[in-house]
């Protein structure tokens, strides 16, 4: 590894040739043949309309075989422009394919409405006689959960309606904020790269010097201010749209919508968000440890990510590839081989370019197409588990394509359990390599810092989401400060008096997608962290005997309900303590990196 700022010049330090192949994903056709296709089957499907009651359980199959068709054709083309606008959200060109596919989709979608509706109207008794017939296993459970909507239905008219303003309305929204973010603009001296996007701006407030952290920060924050009020209106404007549909849905909170397609019920959620919440010591603990490890009294929001190591190296992208194989290998060589094909075979685009979308994702596309990862690499030792968690995304995808199009995607609350998963093999795979207390203390501190950001900040971004789905029902259209405002007292209540806040940091909620794309979303992410490392700490303690089960647990998709699907790997979500003694894992991470810092002389013994 190298212990000097990224060489911009280098190909294996920023990945550049690291791009993937979109093209096979129109199996050779065009996205105008395959949306003329979508049609047509639309157009056949609609000869069902009136007789879902009626049908049986072998026509019932067949309607669905032509649905799960549809629904590939247009994954396909769906996905396909999708991913070529992240490669470049300001070509117009892009967005321009990407409106014409939402538009002809969202016509698709208002001719078939009525499937839905009339299978909700079914009654109980004959449709579970319908799903226990084996030709409808390939779809059963996606029909039985299809039916939880019923209360929140409207009349076919009014679906048709929604459906069809769907794509100049909240997708245009959410393409408009995306488009903003991605045109951000960080300016940083000339030593620090100059100007650069926002991904790389954020990415320095992992630097071991301090003076660069705070000089990243101040340049996001005024990167982040020219477009503060339209994001603010955007924002308000997707919130406005969430609670009329709620309402015209008879949803009874902001969050129920979200907990229904998650297969989780409000309370269940509930528990989850308050156990966290009532282990806020552990983060404040750590930010506490982690002000002496610096030398400081207490912290600033911009030292929070701040490395711990004694230099901050960055690693080449093929050595970072071949370390997250090397882990999976050790722990499976079916996902390791998995995860080779998408390094191998063109399923990556790593490199960060001028108007690429920030972040990185896993796009599963469709069963009969492989998946994507999409990254932004930046040469950060973080960026080797970033691949390694979108790895973990892609395997997943690749094993529970066998499920079909009905049941291949999990609920949220599971969509991370093999990404989490394969963060941690490989943290653990890189601690047997390193003898150094000072870089294993490193290491410890940033599996901790990742626990701890996808178990308590992102429950702290769900109250932020809760206080201001409240503020914008109760007090109307919300004001920069006043989410500001929340967003700052959401983050002081998880952060206690260990972090300071700065007045720029009040602005930071500004450039989160998740607020606005998937509202509701991100304590998924605290479920998923808490039952991938329950399901570590079961291959622990059983070793290579626990693989069978994990392996069954992929392949299984989303085609059971969570609780069902956590029984394969011994997990009982429906046990009240289940999340507690999650909780108490990350507290033991703690204790380790408690021990790994006085081990490299990083605090005083006691």
């Amino acid at each position: 590894m190298s212990t000097t700022d990224p060489d911009l010049t280098d190909p294996d330090l920023t990945a550049a040739d690291v791009a993937w192949d979109l093209e096979p994903l129109l199996g050779g056709d065009t996205v105008e043949q395959l949306l003329d296709r979508a049609e047509r089957l639309a157009e056949e499907l609609t000869n069902l309309k009136g007789t879902v009651a009626e049908l049986s359980a072998t026509a019932l199959a067949e309607a669905m075989t032509r649905f799960a068709e549809l629904a590939e054709v247009q994954g396909r083309v769906g996905n396909y422009v999708m991913l070529r606008l992240t490669e470049d959200v300001q070509d117009p060109e892009r967005g321009a394919a990407l409106m014409v596919v939402q538009e002809r989709s969202a016509a698709v979608g208002a001719q078939l409405v009525f499937f839905e509706l009339e299978w909700a109207a079914v009654g109980d008794e004959r449709a579970e006689e319908l799903l226990a017939d084996a030709q409808l296993d390939f779809c059963a459970h996606h029909l039985r959960s299809a039916r939880r909507y019923r209360d929140h239905l409207m009349t076919e008219p009014q679906e048709r309606v929604l459906a069809e303003f769907e794509p100049s309305g909240t997708s245009a929204w959410v393409r408009l904020f995306n488009d903003l973010t991605s045109a951000v603009a960080v300016e940083l001296p000339e030593a620090l790269g100059g100007t650069v996007g926002l991904e790389q701006g954020l990415s320095l407030l992992q630097h071991p010097d301090r003076e660069v952290r705070a000089t990243a920060a101040a340049a996001v924050t005024a990167g982040l201010e020219p477009g503060l009020r339209t994001r603010a209106y955007v924002f308000n404007t997707l919130l406005l749209d969430k609670a009329t549909d709620d309402r015209l849905r008879g949803y009874p909170s902001w969050i129920s919508a979200r907990n229904l397609a998650n297969e989780a019920t409000d309370d269940s959620v509930q528990a989850l968000v308050e156990a966290v919440v009532d282990r806020y010591d552990i983060p404040q603990r750590w930010y506490a440890l982690k002000a002496q490890v610096l030398g400081l009294d207490r912290i600033a929001d911009y030292d929070r990510m701040a490395s711990v190591a004694d230099d901050e190296s960055t690693i080449g992208w093929n050595e970072a590839t071949e370390v997250v194989l090397d882990a999976y290998q050790r722990f499976s060589p079916e996902l390791a081989d998995i995860a080779r094909r998408f390094v191998d075979e063109r399923w990556i685009d790593a490199p960060v370019r001028p108007g690429k979308q920030p972040g990185a994702f896993c796009a599963y596309t469709v069963p009969s197409h492989h998946p994507y990862v999409m990254l932004n690499w930046t040469s950060r030792n973080r960026d080797v588990l970033t691949l390694a968690h979108e790895l973990g995304h892609g395997v997943h995808a690749y094993l529970s394509r066998g499920q079909g199009v009905f049941h291949q995607s999990t609920p949220l609350t599971l969509a991370e359990t093999a990404s989490v998963f394969g963060e941690t093999m490989t943290n653990a795979a890189l601690l047997e390599r390193i003898d150094d207390p000072s870089a294993r203390f490193a290491l410890v501190a940033a599996s901790l810092e990742d626990s701890i950001a996808t178990v308590f900040r992102q429950v702290a971004m769900n109250r932020f989401e809760d206080a201001v789905h409240t503020a914008r029902r109760d007090e109307g259209e919300l004001s920069t400060e006043r989410l500001g405002e929340l967003w700052g007292s959401t983050q002081r209540r998880m952060l206690g008096d260990a972090v300071e806040l700065t007045d720029g940091y009040l602005t930071w909620w500004s450039y989160i997608p998740h607020f606005i794309a998937t509202p509701g979303y991100v304590y998924a992410y605290a479920y998923g962290q808490l039952l991938a490392l329950s399901v570590y700490a079961r291959y622990t303690e059983r070793g290579q005997s626990f693989v069978p089960a994990y392996l069954e647990l992929l392949r299984a998709g989303g085609s059971s309900d969570p609780e069902t699907l956590g029984r394969i790997v011994d997990c009982d979500l429906g046990d009240p303590g289940f999340w507690a003694s999650g909780l108490q894992l990350i507290d033991d991470q703690l204790d380790t990196a408690v021990r790994a810092a006085k081990d490299a002389g990083r605090i005083t013994a006691d």
